[in-house]
């Protein structure tokens, strides 16, 4: 059920105002008490060590540590901080940029924009399945110069490389957002098979790399914009649309510029937003689970 509370910043300091609770909350999503010593292999409570990011066990005094292999695990900030910048990213519907939060922290730029880079790792979609139900498929340009941001940039020709996002929307569902290459037919094809259903209603507009669509076996219907048609009773692509127009009001608003080499963590980032709209207050409980459940992050040391 979705989590229509809201988590007000007086809640969040109450919860998680210094770097013990912090620490503490992470301790009992990875070691919840009581846990399985793996040394004298009973189950024991696990006492915090002064001035460590470690816990004793009660028996045998065996160190566990809640941070490793998380996105903390190398980081001298201290973890009220990083929650903190977690809560700005889940409770702001454009996003928030490093050097606001650089400001905020009272951290350096650098430390700032690893921080966001390292939290977005944990909103990267993993495993989420294939798309059903009613699917609209769109793509989009985003970058380049300002007076090229129209529909008349040509790819490879225009001095200013674009990068093409494309999105797929389940309507009153998840949203996936994926970086392509090109918009050749191979591409869009292949992420629609790799992202949706062979069951699932697809929806797009005209565009002529969608056609074999209904060859590889899709319901396939489309809307024709060059001819200023919209919508037809349910056939439409607004929902995709309109997470394009957010997105790109937070980029161009709040980051400005994003590089070819972020762009999916950023697109994650939005992606993530979207799917946990209806969960308001829970976002950032929902997010922080992701410290437990992504255990293979290669963190970077953070000054």
């Amino acid at each position: 059920m979705p989590m229509t509370n809201k988590f007000s910043l007086r809640q969040f300091k109450r919860k998680y105002g210094t770097h013990d609770m912090c620490l503490e909350a992470i301790k009992q999503l990875r070691f919840p008490d009581p846990y399985t010593c793996p040394k004298c292999n009973s189950e024991q409570k696990f006492y915090p060590v002064k001035g460590r990011t470690s816990y004793a066990c009660n028996s045998c005094g065996h160190h566990i540590y809640p941070l490793a292999g998380t996105i903390f695990e190398k980081s001298t900030t201290p973890l009220d901080l990083w929650f903190f910048a977690m809560y700005l990213m889940v409770q702001t519907r454009s996003g928030i940029s490093a050097k606001q939060l650089e400001r905020m922290l009272g951290v350096t730029y650098k430390t700032a924009w690893r921080m966001f880079k390292q939290i977005r790792m944990l909103m990267a979609e993993t495993g989420g399945g294939l798309l059903d139900g009613i699917v609209e498929i769109d793509e989009t340009f985003v970058g380049g110069k300002g007076k090229n941001r129209a529909y008349e940039w040509k790819q490879e020709v225009e001095e200013k490389e674009k990068q093409i996002l494309m999105g797929f929307i389940q309507r009153e569902g998840k949203a996936y957002i994926k970086h392509i290459p090109n918009t050749g037919k191979y591409t869009l094809l292949r992420q629609v098979k790799e992202n949706v259903s062979p069951t699932a209603r697809v929806m797009t507009d005209e565009f002529m790399s969608y056609h074999g669509l209904t060859q590889m076996g899709y319901f396939h219907q489309s809307v024709k914009h060059k001819a200023r048609e919209y919508a037809r009773g349910d056939v439409h692509t607004q929902s995709i649309e309109s997470f394009w127009g957010g997105l790109k009001r937070g980029i161009y608003g709040v980051y400005r510029v994003v590089s070819k080499k972020y762009l999916q963590a950023y697109a994650d980032e939005y992606a993530w937003r979207y799917n946990y709209r209806l969960h308001q207050g829970g976002m950032f409980e929902l997010l922080l689970n992701q410290v437990a459940e992504v255990k293979a992050l290669k963190a970077e040391k953070l000054v």
